[in-house]
């Protein structure tokens, strides 16, 4: 028996061809270059999925860096200080103190200088 797959077809091109709606040129036109950059758009997604974590921890360790200029410090140093005073403050905080909680920064960076 002979299957007639015209509905299933139509579903699936239009599938594809809804999420790749702004796309340029025949990209969000034609089905196969459609497919294809669908299927790049995915890979790539996904790798920055996995790097984001990288982007954030370098931003955390930029605001430190400049938290600690006004500390005269600098941030090798600040977090040598920090392993050797057994002080356990991850990237990410140390940063948002630095940022919104100028007060309780220069009391971390003061319990390091000792």
């Amino acid at each position: 028996m002979r299957v007639k797959r015209g509905k299933s077809k139509n579903q699936k091109h239009k599938k594809v061809l809804n999420s790749t709606k702004g796309y340029r040129l025949s990209y969000s036109k034609l089905y196969r270059r459609a497919k294809e950059a669908m299927l790049h758009a995915g890979q790539y997604s996904y790798a920055h999925r996995r790097k984001r974590s990288g982007d954030f921890r370098r931003l955390w360790i930029e605001r430190i860096n400049a938290a600690l200029s006004e500390h005269d410090m600098k941030y090798s140093e600040f977090i040598n200080k920090l392993k050797i005073n057994d002080i356990h403050l991850n990237r990410k905080i140390l940063s948002e103190l630095g940022l919104h909680n100028k007060d309780a920064f220069a009391e971390v960076v003061k319990a390091v200088k000792k």
